[in-house]
Parts: C-alpha cells; structure tokens; sequence
C-alpha cells in the first residue's frame, strides 16, 4: 500500500511539474509576439481622432494629431497577464491578473495584410510633379486594388485632386488627402527636421489608425514591378518583426553611418527609410527598448525624447531617429535586398547591389535630385520615360523601347555602364502585365 501510495504521489509531482512547465512556455511565448506580455496594447490607444473635412475627388479628407492624443494613457488600455515571466512592469501599467483573458486575447497577433494594399506619400514645396509620377509607377504595373494616402501642404491638394481624378484606374485606386499635422506642443520642431515634413512619416501609425499595414516611399520612388511584390514581405514577418527597410549601403567602405554618424543606427551600415514597409497594429501595440529610460515606450511616447535627446547629433533627421529605434530593438525590423531601394551610391561609385546585378532593379530611389539635373542621366532617363507615358500606350512601344535608347546614351557613367539593371525588371514586369491583360485579367 505504501508502494502504492508513493508511485501516486511521484506520478502527481511530475504532473504538477508538467502543467508549471507549459504554462511558462506559454508565458514565454506571448513575451516574444508583438502582441504578448508588456508589449500589448488596445489597438488605438495612441491614435488621434482624425477630424475629417471634405476634399473631393473619389476619397478625399484630412487628419490631424491634438496635442493631448500622442501618448495617451496606457494604465486605461494595457492588459497584462499574471503570467509574465520577467514580472516587470512599468509603473503607470495595470496588471489584470486573468489566464484565460491572457490566453484567448492573443488570437489576433498573426495579422494577415487586407487585399487593399495602402501607399503613403508626404509632399511638399516643388514636389507635386515627383509625387505624381512615382503613383503613376505604382498604378502601372500592381495587381490588387491600391489606397494612396497623401499628405501634402494645403496649396497643393488641388492640384493632386485635378491629376488623380483623371487617373484612368477608378476601380483600382482610391486616395485620401491629408493636411501635414503634427503634435501641436511640438510641431515648429517637427517642421524643420532635416527637410519640411520630412519627419511627418513617423505620425503615420498615429494618424492612419484604422490602417493595419502601410507602405510609406519617399515621392522620389518609382515602381519596376507591382507594389504587390514588396506587399508580400508582410506575410514574411516573424512575430517580433514591425517594419522593413533596406541597408543604407552595401559597400561599409563608403558608407555613411559607420564613419560619421555619432548616434546608434541599425546594423553595419545603418537602414534607409525612403521605402518603408510597416506592420503599424504590431508598432502601435510594441513597447520600445530605448537609452533613456528603463521602461520602455510606445512608438507616441518614444519620439520626442528621442528627438531631444539626439537632435545635435542627427544629420537625416527622421531617418536617424529611425535607426537609433531599431539599433535598441533589432529584433523588431526585417531587412529586405538593396534591389528595393536602389539609389545612386548603388552604382556612382561601381556597382555594389549583387542583387540588383542578378535580377535588376525592383524599386528605384532617385534621392539627391538625380531626377532634376544631369548628374546621373541613367537615373533621370526612367523618371522621364514613366512621366511621359500614357496610360493605356503599348508598354513596350511608348516605354521600353524609348527609355533603352537613352540609357544607352549614359555609357559614359558609372550607372551607365551597368545600364541593363535599370531595364531588366522593368521588361519582366512589362511583360507579365500583357499576359495577364490577354487572360483578361
């Protein structure tokens, strides 16, 4: 009997042990999804109510951030559950001690990316002509339906009213026209951050509330092939991956952060945001580790301490600050291919994107105004070929063949000379386009 009784006894042990076991497994793994632990927020708690007036065209309004709604209080929509493995909580945070609501609320945390597909653009002074063009490229050649959120000063809404209402893709495109706001205690410091409205791209997950997925690309982007493709990387997302950027540079010999920078960055040789892919639920719910507290901050609480604490030290403004968050949290970004953001230190100096040499070009970023002078003609021969397209031309009469005849005149550059890259992507997506208009597609 007494035998009997200890094997009951040992068997209740290694089940208590099992069951404390799997409840720290789980403990552990809602600490590392995006949603889980002290990362967690109700979805909108940072969002500003956006105050909507009407602007025409086929979606047409305007957001803005109060100064009281960047921030808001997290003690009202944190919920954290008993079963934290680290036990740490910052001060302010309301635990609620539940299992099951610990458990079943977590349903939620793989987000699956909405048919629509949105694209953000910020513009302002001469910049309608850029903007323009980069959302012809996109219309040119993506798939699925596209939602352009544009943001631009006042005087030039009229105008993007005028141009996108005669975009021949009514059932394909949507836009919403956005004021440049920022937070209004600290909007003349926003302002003149590196270049005006620059930094405005870091309120998007503030102000585009409803918006669970956004790509933001500077108005100095164009398209080779359908946004649909660099869409897809969403799906490609770990649980603790919100955003994705390229490298800075491929080459660290002639990069910029790892020689000059006097702030963290990200990685070897920094990140660019020029081409910004963003899970924005998973960034507006995430905690950020950071240097300036032990308790870490939500993406509205986070910027302007950031700001205050480097602003002697940035040279590319937002894009800085950008680095110093990821360089905190590397875990929380995915970095896709150079052929995404391709730009001129890509090539002025030799070529240095292997991918692009192996595939070609997928996104083309046109910084320093290689667009607007004769510097790098390479570059301002696709910008004129996609800004003088028609919608509706044969593709490879009124585009393709045209822009080869004048990048064949650029030999004499260091882009020049790799030439093809910027066309091999380019003939593919062209012709998968006319395959799918034959299938009726």
């Amino acid at each position: 009997m007494r035998r009997f009784a200890r094997v009951a006894l040992l068997c209740l042990g290694c089940g208590v042990c099992s069951l404390l076991y799997g409840f720290s497994q789980l403990a552990l793994s809602l600490e590392q999804e995006p949603g889980g632990g002290r990362e967690r927020q109700a979805r909108d708690s940072a969002a500003p109510s956006a105050r909507r007036q009407a602007g025409g065209g086929r979606v047409a309004a305007g957001g803005s951030l109060g100064p009281d709604e960047v921030g808001a209080s997290r003690c009202k929509n944190l919920s954290v559950s008993f079963w934290n493995s680290y036990w740490m909580l910052p001060s302010d945070v309301c635990g609620m001690n539940c299992f099951w609501e610990a458990a079943f609320r977590y349903d939620d945390r793989k987000t699956h990316p909405s048919e629509k597909m949105h694209l953000a653009v910020v513009a302002c002074g001469e910049r309608l002509e850029e903007t323009i063009t980069m959302l012809r490229s996109a219309v040119i050649f993506s798939i699925k339906p596209l939602q352009f959120h544009i943001f631009a000063e006042d005087q030039l809404h009229k105008s993007f009213k005028d141009i996108l209402d005669d975009f021949p893709y009514e059932v394909k495109v949507n836009y919403t026209l956005y004021p440049i706001t920022f937070p209004t205690e600290s909007a003349a410091e926003w302002k003149k951050l590196f270049k005006p409205c620059a930094s405005q791209r870091l309120f998007l997950p503030l102000i585009l509330k409803n918006v669970d997925s956004l790509l933001y690309v500077d108005t100095d982007i164009l398209f080779l092939r359908p946004v649909d493709d660099i869409w897809s990387f969403l799906r490609k997302f770990n649980s603790t991956q919100i955003a994705a950027m390229a490298p800075e540079h491929e080459e660290p010999r002639i990069g910029w952060y790892n020689r000059f920078a006097r702030h963290p960055y990200y990685g070897v040789t920094g990140i660019n945001s020029g081409v910004m892919l963003m899970n924005m639920t998973r960034i507006r719910r995430k905690y950020f580790k950071n240097d300036m507290t032990s308790v870490r901050l939500q993406w509205g609480e986070i910027l302007m301490p950031l700001l205050k604490k480097y602003k002697l030290n940035i040279t590319w403004g937002d894009q800085d600050l950008l680095n110093i968050m990821f360089f905190h949290n590397p875990e929380s970004l995915y970095v896709f291919p150079c052929q995404w953001n391709y730009r001129p230190d890509h090539c002025i100096y030799g070529s240095n994107c292997k991918e692009a040499e192996e595939e070609g070009i997928f996104i083309l970023h046109g910084n320093r105004g290689v667009y607007h002078d004769d510097k790098q003609p390479t570059f301002r021969a696709v910008y004129e070929a996609i800004k003088n397209y028609s919608f509706g031309d044969d593709l490879v009469r009124s585009l393709l063949r045209p822009l080869e005849l004048e990048l064949q005149k650029t030999m004499h550059t260091y882009c020049g000379r790799v030439h093809k890259v910027f066309i091999k992507q380019l003939t593919n997506s062209i012709k998968d386009l006319n395959a799918r208009r034959s299938k009726g597609r």
